[in-house]
């Protein structure tokens, strides 16, 4: 460790207002019981800090016994709070306009994210409780906000208030001073702070604002004169800017190394993930390269594991689909499959899924390509970083790691599909996807992978097939009687009848609130084949799809289609966003 480094260490790791002494007592706990340090290296510091004065957390960076980032995440065990490595985090232009540049050097204190929805302001610190400066923060913002204490070291504070204040953040800023400056677009060796080239500051600039549009997709497109960036939100492509080709090649260079990738190669399609902290939140980034026309084609998929895991109870899903789901979940062994086509929300549901099991009571193992959402007691592999081993060899390995449920990221071939299977058999809850049109088209899907009907029957416990539906805004949405063949549609009667009993639906409109969309948010309209007797009977006969389509229309399931229209008729969605994603011919 440098001098730098050592001067500049946290001169009051223990709480201002606390013991010292028990704070010291934690402290040594802590790294001596996460083998850290030795009790050795404990007594010396001890020994050292008698004649220092400096706090024992100064002295173990002093004496080089534990790095000031290892320190932190202890102390922030210690206190429980959370901690912050600022050299992974983003600035929020948002967050800091709310403290002056001159406040925060004064106090040492960095804003770091600010929360609209939540009205909460996150600040790095490195004495979260010094409540002197903590009333001093209050006083300065608006009172709307609460502010939430995130640890941090003195040096990476100071660090980054000289980095995030002393240049432009937003995207329109930084454009404006590329155009008008004399900027080295092919360079990328930084001297000093790396925030002094715009160009680094404008891919931060444009991954901060689609993540805090709640962007699922950003499509950086180069055509021959200009570059297109595109959002996808709620599942539809919107352009939000153009920008100048003249150093698309300097863009593309930075996004692949943040995503470790080669920036040699540009013939060749590349794959990269970029994890960053992003309002607060932990955010990963899928980087993929395309080689086309005018350049490299690059599509990041935004991985905001806040909002990936969704609790199964707020799935919005109609009651009597949440309980054969938890009925599906009930049952020890077997095969749950979810389906339908990219984008169509499985992972989601997954992981929804395999959040309701999770307990200290059931060893959950996972194989995934990639790992989207790292989740606690849950053992994910990585496909993508394990070269030697795929989807069937991975199964075979989990079985001898004593599981309870396996999720299986995804049926890909007939291998992969009968080892999933054969671990259904032998007394495990299989959780997986499959690319099918519906529920009922899984059963022929798995068959033209090479699953005999003898397998299915009786081994699989249900199927799953979902789209995502584009939600109304609540705050916009107009409503209105439905009219002429709407009424078919919704299996209404017609216009002749009693009017007072028609419904009301609601289509989009457009406000603020939701960037004059008309829609906010996404759901899944769903259909369920919980499988029973008559289901594995028909399986095991290898029942044609005409003959599975007739038992389910002769019992209680509900198409996609159905439960598409259920939504319009309690104000989720509108009809026309219902027909952009599903086929409602069949109505007519």
């Amino acid at each position: 460790m440098n001098s730098a480094e050592n001067n500049s260490v946290e001169k009051s790791y223990a709480p201002s207002n606390a013991n010292t002494s028990n704070a010291n007592k934690s402290l040594d706990k802590t790294l001596i019981d996460n083998g850290i340090i030795t009790p050795d290296q404990l007594s010396i510091a001890l020994s050292e800090q008698k004649k220092s004065g400096k706090p024992l957390g100064e002295m173990l960076v002093d004496l080089g016994f534990v790095s000031e980032a290892t320190l932190r995440d202890s102390l922030s065990k210690v206190f429980g709070t959370a901690s912050i490595d600022l050299s992974t985090a983003i600035p929020d232009p948002d967050a800091l306009s709310l403290f002056p540049r001159t406040f925060s050097v004064k106090y040492k204190v960095l804003p770091i994210s600010l929360d609209r929805e939540e009205n909460t302001l996150y600040v790095a610190m490195s004495d979260i409780s010094n409540i002197m400066v903590l009333d001093r923060m209050r006083v300065t913002i608006p009172s709307k906000y609460t502010i939430e204490p995130v640890l941090a070291g003195e040096s990476e504070i100071i660090k980054s208030i000289d980095d995030f204040y002393q240049f432009e953040l937003s995207i329109d800023a930084i454009l404006n001073e590329i155009e008008t400056g004399e900027i080295d677009y092919n360079s990328l060796d930084f001297h000093g702070s790396e925030y002094s080239h715009p160009l680094v500051r404008l891919v931060n600039a444009i991954l901060v604002d689609a993540v805090k549009q709640g962007t699922s997709d950003i499509h950086l497109e180069p055509e021959e004169k200009f570059v297109r960036i595109r959002y996808r939100i709620d599942g539809v492509l919107h352009q939000v800017r153009s920008i100048s080709k003249d150093y698309w090649s300097s863009i593309v260079v930075r996004l692949k190394v943040m995503g470790n990738m080669n920036i040699a190669e540009t013939h060749s399609p590349q794959d990269g993930r970029i994890n960053l902290k992003i309002s607060g939140r932990k955010i990963d980034f899928r980087v993929s390269a395309q080689p086309i026309t005018h350049g490299e084609n690059i599509v990041l998929r935004v991985l905001d594991r806040s909002k990936g895991i969704v609790e199964l109870d707020k799935l919005n899903l109609f009651p009597e689909n949440l309980s054969k789901i938890h009925l599906m979940l009930a049952r020890p062994e077997g095969i749950i499959i979810v389906t339908g086509p990219t984008g169509s929300g499985k992972t989601t549901t997954l992981y929804s899924l395999l959040n309701h099991r999770n307990s200290v009571g059931v060893n959950i193992m996972t194989l995934e390509d990639p790992v989207e959402y790292p989740l606690d007691l849950i053992r994910q592999t990585d496909l993508n970083d394990t070269q030697k081993m795929d989807f069937s060899s991975g199964i075979r390995s989990l079985l001898r790691q004593d599981p309870d449920v396996i999720l299986l990221g995804e049926i890909r071939d007939e291998d992969t599909a009968n080892m999933a299977f054969r671990a259904a058999m032998t007394g495990h809850q299989v959780l997986t996807s499959l690319h099918a049109n519906s529920a009922l088209g899984a059963v022929s899907r798995l068959k033209d992978i090479g699953v005999s009907p003898d397998v299915l029957s009786g081994n699989i416990i249900g199927i799953i097939g979902q789209r995502l539906i584009r939600r109304l805004c609540q705050a916009c949405k107009e409503g209105r009687k439905p009219v002429g063949i709407e009424r078919r549609l919704l299996s209404l009667p017609e216009e002749n009848g009693n009017e007072s009993e028609i419904p009301m639906i609601y289509e989009a409109k457009g406000c603020k609130a939701c960037k004059h969309t008309g829609y906010k948010g996404r759901f899944a309209a769903i259909e369920i084949v919980k499988m029973d007797d008559a289901w594995d009977d028909l399986l095991a006969n290898n029942a044609t799809f005409s003959q599975l389509k007739k038992h389910a229309e002769e019992s209680d399931f509900t198409t996609m289609v159905d439960d598409g229209i259920r939504h319009v008729l309690a104000g989720n969605s509108s009809l026309d966003e219902i027909s952009r994603v599903l086929d409602l011919t069949s109505k007519l």
